[in-house]
Parts: C-alpha cells; structure tokens; sequence
C-alpha cells in the first residue's frame, strides 16, 4: 500500500455546457474515497503503482457533452480531457456517493460510445428510457426498477424528467401542427430518436378515429336501406350495413383491447395523452363508437335498443364534460380560448349523439338535457375557433383535414332534434343549413388538403362527412325533391369513398410500409424546456467618457460662443 501515497485523487465531471453537474472524489492515502461535502466511502479498487493511472467515465443525464477525468502520479498536472481531447476546466459538484466500483461500471458500459459534440435532442439512457413511462412508479423516474445512483441523479438534477401535471402551454412551446404531434427544432424529447419505440408507446388514442369513421358508415348504409325511392338498393344496403357493423366492432374490440394494455402498462404516457390539449378530446371517442354501433345496429339482430346501455355509454362522456367543460369555464391555464382546436367537437358531439340514442329508446327529457348542452357549448366554441385569437395556439393558419370537424356538431344536432320531435322542423333545418354551408365552404378549398402527412387521427375527420350526409337524407325525406335527392347520394358516394380510401391507405401503411405508427414525439416532451448554457462572450464595457466627448466638445464651443456674444453686446452699450 506504499504506492497509494502517490495516488491522491480521483475526479469524475461532466461538460457544464449541456447544465450537468459534476462528481468529484477524492482517494485519501489510505484508499477511502471521499466525495466533498459528504461521507466517506471504502474504496473497492486497489490502487498500485504510481505510473498506473486510473480514469472514469460518468455519462450527462441531461442530454450534454460528456469529459473524463484523469489525474497521474503525486508531482504530475491533472488532465481532464473530453471524448474528443478538448480541455475542460469547470466543473460543479454533485451531492451524492459513487463508489469506484460504480465508477469503473460505468466506464465498462461507456467505452463503446463516442461521445457526440453537438447537443443531443434525446437523452441516451439506453432502453432504460422506456421504464420512466411504465406503471407502479417507485420514487425514482424510472418505473419498474430499483433506484441507483444514475436514477437519483436524474431525479435530483434533471427537473425536466418531474412526473407532475404537464401543463397546456408546454405542450404549444414544444410541439407544433393542427394536431400538435411535430416536434420543435429546438426541443429535447426524453426517448431516442434514432430507433424504434415499444408499439405500446406508439399506439395513439386517436386510433379510436377507425372505428368512429367505420361505424358511423354503418349508420349511414342503415339509413340508404330505408329511402323509398332507392327500394332497389334495399336489400345490398342491409348487406354493407351489416358488413360494416361487423367490421366496426371487431376494430373497437382489437383497438379497445390494445390501449388496454397500454394503460396497464404505460399509465404514465396515457397520462400525458390525457393532458395533451387535443388528444384528450379522442377520450371521448370509444363511448361515441358504442352509441354509433347501437344506433347503427342492423335490424336483422335487434330493433329495439335496452336503456341500460345508454346509461352504461353516456355515464363516461358525461364525466369527462364535467371535467374539460369546467376546466373551460374555470379559466386557468387549460381555459378555452388557450386550448381550443378543432378537436375540441369531439366533446360536443358526444352530446348530440346521446341525445339521439335516448330519443330513440325513448327518453324525451334526457336527450333534450344533453342536447340543450351541446348547443350551448358548441356556440361558444365556434364563435373562439372562427375568430382564431391570438390565445388559439391550436388553430393552423392552413387547412387541414381537422377543419371538418367543424361540421359534425351541427349535423348531429340536426338529426338528434328530428328524433326527439318527430320531424324536421326549423330548428332541424337551421343547423342542417349552418353544416352545409361549412361543408361548402371547406369543399372548394380541397387543393388546399393536399400536402399532408398521414396520420391514424386522420380517420376522426371522416364522421363529419358521413353526419352530412345522414342529415342531408333526412332532410331529403322531408324536403322531397330531384336537388335533395341528388344531393344526398352525392354527399353518401363522397363519404364512402373517402372512407375506402382512407381504409387502403391505412392497411399499406400497416402492412406494406409498416409506418402506421411511429414514434409518438407528443407524450416524450420533457417537463420544462432544457436551456443548454453554450459559452458566450461578454460585450464589452462601453465607454461612456469617449463617447459623450463630442458631445462635450460642442456644449462647451456653445458656451463659449454665447459668452462672446455677451461680451460684445456689453462693450457696444
């Protein structure tokens, strides 16, 4: 042990560039290790030999650049040298116990890696970066195993990875698009970049948009069997009716069961689903796809509808309004002139829709108390979206497939009012009226749509279409005419089609190109924004004595003019 004299210290820092903290400890004569400002720990590693030197390797947990430590023999000048041999020399100290053995464990797991010069956009924590996301969530970040000194080290020095309420402006300060699922250049995502996610992770709620474009055809196919003046497609309209029904049910049944096990085994990403300003409106999508699938219900199974499910289905939707509705009403930072976007009529049609499905099992009074609901939301809703404020951060200056969402509140009500009257009055007609024009509206636009990346939520857009065209049969039935007649089966071949189309691109992204579901950049943001502290130059001091001399030069010329004048003006008196 003669030969430890000579080994005094060993040093451990990480780049302050990238707003990591440092480790340094220090090897007494007797091989304890200290670590400054806290206990003693034995050191495990014999040191021998003064010309062997000892090195350590301690990886950023906030995304920076990453130095080694090196100090030789007594009477020799440490280095501390990066992985790229820049010279380092300020360091901050971290409060916690490493020993070496965890030291040369971390050398041992690091020395494959070459560290990057420029600041990474995700932290590299290797597949340990999955677990902060899993359920039963210790007091460490990372969920589903045990806490070591890396995991408090995050947990202590990267408040960016704090399992609080992420607030609604961060998710506009760190994403961009109409459905805020586009990272910023500038921001930093706690999972990797550069490799595939676990499919859990990169399975969204808005996949329930499948199953609401789906099954809302089933509606529409059910009510085209019973046009007298279409008798000859009353028979193949049952048919695809039935085909649909069919279809839409096993979709929710396979999307219901997956997203299941998400919440089993990712609650923490459902959760930042849930505070997502636009995804939390796709919540309210599995029970509208329930009412749509009892509403749509082909009457060679059923054609009476029990009121039990239409507590069991609108019980959640009536929930989550009391939820997002008084947040709206509360103000805060999720009021709705901050969060409003067009997805935002999910949650109002989940209104209309009950109250179709309780006129129907004969609830009079039930369906007007929600439909009296959705009316008067709706308008307060569409009068902050139309006037696009300043506070709407949601709301793309371009069009975007999100824009006919717009339509299906007033299509739905429409058709909700005839069922609780009976008929289709002028109530019925004036937001049948309202729908149409908006649907116009958004039609003569369409090479406006062209340019946009596919997305899974994109099947959310395709219900509007098929509410217009239900509502324009219904009105057609009341209003018989060749212009109705002809406009209901174009508004049906508009929306079957599209939902056609949307359905093959669907399965060649799943199957084909295997790009249904990537890599879900919206539930990774961190908590707060990662301010990298880059080296800046101070500006110099500024003269103010040689700057203000002109200026003194002048005055005391004026002055001296004015006293010369005086003087003379003296002399001729």
């Amino acid at each position: 042990m003669d030969n430890n004299k000579n080994c005094k210290s060993l040093s451990i820092s990480i780049d302050p560039e990238g707003g990591s903290n440092c480790a340094e400890e220090r090897v007494a004569k007797n091989g304890e290790v200290r670590i400054e400002g806290g206990e003693k720990v034995c050191g495990s590693e014999d040191m021998r030999g003064n010309h062997n030197h000892t090195h350590t390797h301690t990886p950023s947990p906030c995304g920076g650049k990453e130095s080694f430590g090196i100090e030789k023999g007594k009477g020799e000048t440490g280095q501390r040298l990066n992985g790229k041999g820049r010279q380092r020399q300020k360091q901050k100290k971290l409060n916690r116990h490493m020993s070496l053995g965890t030291a040369f464990s971390i050398i041992k797991r690091e020395t494959d890696l070459e560290p990057s010069s420029s600041l990474p956009r995700s932290y590299s924590m290797s597949k340990e970066n999955y677990s902060m996301f899993r359920t039963h969530r210790q007091n460490s970040p990372m969920q589903g195993q045990t806490p070591n000194a890396q995991e408090s080290e995050l947990a202590d020095n990267c408040p960016q990875l704090s399992n609080g309420q992420i607030p609604a402006g961060r998710y506009f300060d760190a994403l961009k698009g109409p459905e805020l699922d586009v990272l910023k250049d500038y921001e930093d995502i706690l999972l990797p970049l550069d490799e595939k996610w676990p499919f859990l992770l990169r399975f969204p709620i808005g996949s329930f948009g499948i199953c609401l474009g789906l099954s809302s055809q089933a509606i529409l196919w059910k009510n085209l069997a019973k046009i007298p003046w279409l008798h000859f497609l009353h028979v193949a309209a049952l048919r695809i009716n039935m085909a649909l029904w069919c279809l839409s049910l096993t979709a929710l049944i396979v999307i219901l069961f997956t997203y299941t096990l998400k919440c089993i085994f990712y609650l923490e990403a459902v959760r930042r689903e849930y505070y997502h300003p636009v995804r939390v409106n796709f919540f309210f999508a599995p029970w509208i796809v329930c009412m749509f699938l009892t509403i749509g219900l082909p009457q060679s199974i059923s054609e009476e509808v029990h009121p039990a499910l239409w507590c069991i289905f609108m019980s959640p939707v009536f929930a989550l309004e009391l939820k997002i509705y008084g947040q709206w009403l509360s103000g805060g930072k999720r009021r709705l002139s901050k969060v409003a976007n067009p997805s935002s009529h999910l949650s109002i049609v989940g209104n209309f829709v009950g109250a179709l499905l309780a006129a129907q099992v004969g609830w009079k009074e039930h369906a007007m108390f929600f439909w009296s609901i959705g009316v008067s939301h709706y308008t307060v809703l569409f009068v902050t979206l139309y006037q696009r404020l300043p506070t709407s951060e949601a709301l793309p200056q371009e069009l975007h497939p999100v824009f006919f969402l717009f339509i299906a509140a007033p299509c739905t009500a429409s058709v909700a009012w005839e069922k609780i009257h009976g008929k289709f009055d002028s109530v019925s007609r004036l937001a049948y009226f309202i729908a149409i024009f908006l649907y116009a509206s958004l039609v003569v636009r369409v090479n406006f749509f062209r340019g946009f990346r596919f997305s899974v939520a994109w099947w959310a857009y395709t219900f509007p279409m098929t509410a217009a065209s239900i509502a324009t049969i219904r009105y057609s039935n009341t209003v018989d005419t060749t212009f109705t007649r002809g406009l209901a089966i174009v508004l049906s071949l508009i929306s079957s089609t599209t939902v056609s189309t949307l359905f093959v691109t669907t399965l060649l992204h799943a199957l084909v190109w295997h790009s249904l579901f990537p890599n879900d950049l919206a539930i990774a943001i961190t908590h707060k924004r990662i301010k990298h502290k880059n080296k800046k130059e101070k500006p110099a001091s500024i003269d103010l004595e040689h700057h203000t001399a002109p200026i003194k030069r002048s005055m005391e010329l004026l002055r001296s003019g004015i006293k010369k004048q005086q003087a003379r003006l003296f002399s001729w008196n």
